[in-house]
């Protein structure tokens, strides 16, 4: 689990290529500190560290990994967002994050507004139901607030402090980002879809039905 707060911008030292992509990064969080096995979010891909020196660590992506989102476009001295899985005990800045991508969507806009910088990414049709003004999104990893949302695309505002500490900035138009949608929005989505047709017939979501879902109501 992770929050969407970037720790540092990464850059990534190594790919080798075989049944299982190899990615050596580089990171000023203090490597030689990483317990083998801990979960590493790497763009907002949820992986695991398998070797560590002083100020580098590797993981490896699997094919399903890399089908499903951009690690397979990671190349020596590509620059990646890294965050390291979340404590009990931190405070939860951003909003849930599981590194879970569900999508790899285009930037198709992008300008300025005040110090903001303004972007504009595609939205598939499967993942519209997830959105809503204000809601939350992921992009790369970082957590970000939907502003607008349209049939096909949705946007997000950078400050001038994202556009620093992560490579969201470095996007040019037609370029893809790792996108995961908020989880709770897709509980409910899910929990809409099985529910409705009882909900036509009945005139509506009942507290029964969102019981039976498994929630506490009593």
């Amino acid at each position: 689990m992770f929050t969407g707060l970037v720790q540092d911008v990464g850059t990534v030292e190594r790919v080798l290529p075989g049944p299982m992509t190899t990615l050596w990064i580089r990171t000023a969080l203090g490597a030689g500190e990483f317990a083998l096995g801990e979960s590493i979010a790497v763009s907002g891909a949820c992986l695991t560290v398998v070797e560590r020196t002083a100020d580098q660590f590797r993981v490896d992506a699997a094919p399903e990994t890399l089908r499903r989102t951009t690690l397979g476009e990671l190349r020596s001295g590509s620059r990646v967002n890294l965050e390291r899985a979340l404590r009990l005990s931190d405070r939860l800045g951003g909003h849930l994050v599981l590194g879970h991508v569900d999508g790899v969507l285009p930037l198709l806009a992008r300008g300025h507004e005040g110090g903001s910088v303004v972007l504009e990414v595609g939205l598939i049709p499967e993942l519209a139901p997830l959105f809503i003004e204000k809601g939350s999104v992921t992009l790369d990893g970082v957590s970000l607030t939907v502003n607008t949302v349209s049939e096909d695309r949705f946007g997000v505002q950078l400050i001038p402090e994202t556009q620093a500490r992560t490579t969201l900035a470095d996007r040019a138009v037609g370029e893809r980002y790792n996108v995961e949608a908020d989880v709770i929005g897709k509980y409910v989505a899910r929990l809409h879809a099985a529910h409705a047709p009882r909900a036509a017939t009945s005139g509506g979501l009942t507290v029964d039905m969102l019981r039976a879902a498994g929630f506490g109501l009593d």
